[in-house]
């Protein structure tokens, strides 16, 4: 198995995290996906392309190479619901976001193959995120964890109607300390022509649940990107520049202000 992930240390307090761009799913697993399946098609498409710009800041940037149906970094790895009464996918996905079924005659991963996958995908890219992060904190004093997701701006499973552009998520507060919380929510609310909110339907999945801890110098924000922000919707999820040149400059601004925020 090659890395399930690739690594670019930077000489900033801040760690751009994309846990789920990636798109290797190793012979064995793609063997068994369904004809629906097989397009990936909950990718975080282009997300790491977006954020190209983060290491020239200064920005340490780790990405996800495999694909969140191998096994999904931003859940807890005993697979509890981070939204209890909600619906959602797990730890390793058994259906898609539309329903469908991800395995063949519907022969899911038993316990040891998920183990397998937890010490072979999930380990070494929360092992890497850790000692990043750590390492920012020992440099700076403080870290800052952006977690850079994307998602359809419809997905009628899991929220009606349309999502707003920018859904930032602090896990109500508690993973980022307030006033860099609402620094970033003023610059996504200031970008004209797009929409924003704090904690709404999503407020931060494991990785920003996990590691933001403010009172241990570490500050996490996840952002769910809305994908009619910078790509066409629709297979073959093609990456829209003019689109995405726009939404650029925005996330750009977001890092900006991690950059420059100091903790009280």
């Amino acid at each position: 198995m090659s890395s399930s992930y690739r690594l670019h240390s930077g000489t900033a307090p801040l760690l751009v995290s994309v846990p789920h761009s990636g798109t290797a799913v190793p012979k064995d697993i793609s063997n068994r996906l369904t004809d629906a399946a097989k397009p990936l098609p909950d990718t975080d498409w282009h997300v790491d392309r977006l954020y190209d710009f983060a290491a020239d800041m200064g920005a340490s940037v780790l990405v996800a190479e495999y694909s969140r149906y191998v096994i999904d970094l931003n859940r807890p790895p005993d697979d509890e619901n981070l939204y209890p009464g909600k619906a959602t996918t797990g730890l390793v996905p058994v259906d898609t976001f539309s329903g469908d079924a991800i395995y063949q005659d519907d022969i899911d991963p038993d316990m040891a193959e998920v183990m397998g996958r937890i010490d072979g995908y999930w380990m070494p890219y929360h092992t890497a995120l850790a000692k990043e992060l750590d390492r920012i904190k020992q440099e700076h004093g403080h870290a800052v964890l952006w977690d850079a997701h994307s998602i359809a701006s419809r997905v009628p499973r899991f929220f009606e109607g349309q999502l707003p552009d920018f859904n930032l998520g602090t896990n109500m507060d508690k993973s980022c300390a307030p006033d860099l919380a609402q620094a970033v929510l003023a610059q996504a609310q200031a970008a004209t022509g797009f929409t924003a909110v704090l904690n709404g339907r999503f407020k931060g999945g494991y990785i920003t649940r996990n590691y933001g801890i403010p009172r241990d110098h570490v500050h996490a924000i996840q952002l769910e990107l809305s994908q009619i922000t910078y790509m066409q919707e629709s297979a073959p999820w093609p990456y829209l520049d003019d689109r995405a040149n726009k939404v650029r400059a925005h996330l750009q601004r977001m890092l900006e202000t991690c950059l420059t925020w100091k903790p009280a």
